[in-house]
């Protein structure tokens, strides 16, 4: 028999015979029905339309329930409103414009073909998960409505529509309705990196995931970034700055987390006031709402930002030695008088010789301007609500990996030497490879954020967060350097160049894929990698599929800045009770009404099962499982008189 301390806990929950068994009875049950559906998704990066767009159309499988239910009765037009009433109920419903005589007709169908759709997401939960999901307020009557099966109950039918149009509540019932569909729709959610940079509202996308019932990150290295920055890291908030402002994110930073960029704006205004600034010119992939920034202005910012970024990564570096990165210590190598970076190889011209805020004599030293300017920008983020509420639940939901029903995820890679060895990394003061390593980094990691602010402790925890956004050896980066500096200020483009780690050399060999699912106690011959992080350049031929079907890499550039690089939109991983499939996006757009274009993806099934998969074979069915035993063992103990139920 199990602990009796055990047991007795358990009876707390179950202090009869009748409660323990009847729950085992349910729980068994439950193993009995198909697997949910897993979505999978990566490298987000701030696309927060096109995300949400995904995640309310479940990727357009909403849409393949529609056709299958509908396509002999409905046209192809009405089957497109429904599905973006389904994925935006408020705005499609304040867009109805039907006579009042016509309305309880069109609500009357458009509930039966809701309902039946709401029939066919939810054919995989219990009656006890829909009710889960069910939307308070009108919980009783949509649960009562999925189960009208008999004639008898048609009146009941009709008079829950009459009396919704009687109150008024027409709109409130369907969007209602419409979200709940969303929900059921997808089980369980992943995303696998990179939910910061280069898009317009990373925050968007963070409320939605907070909003979802069920998901997991896997922490990329521009999330990485963000937690440092939040974390107070000098280095980490210059570069997020860095980023925004280079991607024109103003919104995302000021109306989004509040952060105070004025005193930027005024400091790059007066410094730089003589400069046009023309190489720091931010790319636009999207406009600014509420923030506008004049181009110039914005160029000026930039530059101020990128040379405070300059010398405070260098500092960082330098009292780092185990990092291994002398080689970023580039400041140093400037002569500010021929305005040229010396190298043993030839000395090479800089792009910009214009450094007002730099002393000659000590480059790396932050003028006084600089050192109050980015001690404010830090404060912001430190104090920022919004962002530090988003940055817990990365926390709490996030890791650098997660190992769930047969499929590794994590962002970047698992380093690698040249012979397809673990490489041995940095993490705390100790050199480790494979699954300790990921482990390790997991742990210090969240030292950065659990420490006690202004320690030494803490200063080492997020210095060791800016070395995972850009170190050579970090499993989030992937590369040998970050080359922001030559990319900038060198014209010879021999000197922009960033090496994979081995790594990404070994994506198609099934061996090294093997080597790392075995190392993280999953099973070679079965189960897969999903990762991130690369964009798949799809235009050029190049598969997600890798090593055989044991890897499949789904960045497909959800983020505009890398759609001329793949070709497409995106990719989302699906795993249902049959099989896995990728599904390949279209670049998100809307048409001339601001709709949202709904092309359903190209589907790629890339594994279909022997049999259907049941709960029972999942991670949770095995959690249910154990808890089905404990709750046998305490009806024996009941039985037995070894626990007594209460009178």
């Amino acid at each position: 028999m199990m602990d009796l301390r055990f047991l007795r806990l358990l009876s707390e929950d179950y202090p009869t015979i009748q409660t323990a068994a009847a729950e085992a009875v349910r729980l068994s049950a439950v193993l009995s029905l198909p697997k949910g559906t897993e979505f999978y998704f990566s490298d987000l990066h701030g696309e927060h339309e096109a995300f949400i767009h995904l995640l309310r159309s479940a990727s357009g499988f909403i849409r393949r329930k529609i056709d299958d239910l509908l396509s002999r009765s409905v046209s192809e037009a009405e089957r497109i409103t429904l599905s973006n009433l389904i994925y935006y109920p408020e705005r499609e419903l304040n867009r109805l414009n039907l006579p009042e005589q016509e309305k309880l007709d069109w609500f009357r169908i458009t509930v039966h073909r809701l309902l039946a759709v709401s029939n066919s997401v939810s054919a995989k939960y219990t009656r006890r998960q829909v009710r889960k999901k069910l939307p308070d307020h009108f919980a009783p009557i949509i649960d009562e409505l999925l189960h009208v099966t008999s004639e008898s109950k048609e009146p009941f039918y009709e008079a829950c529509m009459q009396e919704i149009m009687n109150t008024g509540m027409m709109n409130d019932f369907l969007t209602s309705l419409c979200q709940m569909i969303q929900k059921l729709a997808i089980d369980k959610l992943h995303i696998i990196g990179d939910v910061f940079d280069r898009g317009p509202r990373a925050d968007a996308i963070m409320n939605a995931l907070i909003d979802f019932h069920d998901v997991d990150l896997q922490w990329g290295n521009h999330d990485i970034l963000w937690m440092g920055a939040a974390a107070g890291s000098q280095a980490c908030v210059a570069n997020v700055i860095r980023q925004g402002i280079g991607y024109n994110n103003f919104d995302l930073l000021e109306d989004g987390y509040n952060i105070n960029l004025r005193p930027l704006a005024t400091f790059a205004a007066q410094t730089y006031r003589d400069d046009p600034c023309t190489l720091y010119t931010p790319r636009v992939y999207d406009q600014n709402k509420y923030d506008p920034i004049d181009s110039q202005l914005a160029a000026r910012m930039n530059k101020a930002i990128t040379m405070i970024q300059f010398k405070l990564e260098h500092q960082l570096v330098a009292r780092h030695p185990e990092f291994a990165m002398d080689d970023r210590l580039l400041l140093q190598q400037i002569d500010f008088t021929s305005g040229v970076l010396k190298r043993p190889a030839g000395d090479l011209p800089l792009k910009d010789t214009n450094f007002p805020t730099v002393d000659p004599a000590d480059p790396t030293a932050l003028s006084e301007g600089e050192e109050a300017l980015i001690r404010t920008i830090t404060t912001s983020f430190r104090h920022s609500e919004r962002l530090q509420k988003h940055i817990r639940f990365l926390y709490t939901h996030g890791s650098m990996y997660k190992a769930i029903n047969g499929n590794l995820l994590y962002h970047g890679c698992i380093p690698m030497t040249e012979n397809g060895d673990f490489a041995q990394v940095p993490v705390a003061g100790r050199q480790l490879a494979g699954k300790a390593c990921m482990d390790a980094i997991d742990q210090a990691v969240r030292q950065a954020h659990l420490l006690p602010p202004h320690t030494q402790e803490q200063y080492e925890a997020r210095d060791y967060l800016w070395y995972l956004w850009c170190g050579p050896l970090s499993p989030l980066f992937g590369k040998d350097r970050m080359a922001t500096f030559e990319r900038l200020l060198l014209e010879d483009k021999s000197t922009h160049k960033e090496t994979m780690n081995p790594y990404y050399q070994r994506l198609d060999d099934p061996a090294a894929c093997a080597a790392i699912l075995a190392d993280f106690g999953l099973d070679p011959q079965r189960d897969h990698i999903v990762n991130g992080h690369v964009p798949v350049k799809l235009k050029a031929g190049e598969s997600p599929v890798k090593a055989g079907g044991r890897l499949f890499v789904i960045d497909g550039g959800i983020s505009k800045a890398y759609q001329k690089q793949t070709g497409i939109g995106g990719y989302t991983l699906v795993y249902n009770s049959r099989y896995l499939a990728l599904a390949e996006h279209a670049p998100f757009h809307v048409d001339e009404q601001d709709r949202p274009v709904d092309m359903s993806p190209r589907l790629q099934v890339v594994e279909t099962k022997p049999r259907r998969m049941m709960v029972a074979d999942t991670d949770e069915g095995q959690a249910i499982q154990e808890r089905i035993t404990a709750l046998n063992e305490l009806v024996l103990a009941y039985r037995q008189g070894v626990i007594k139920e209460p009178f």
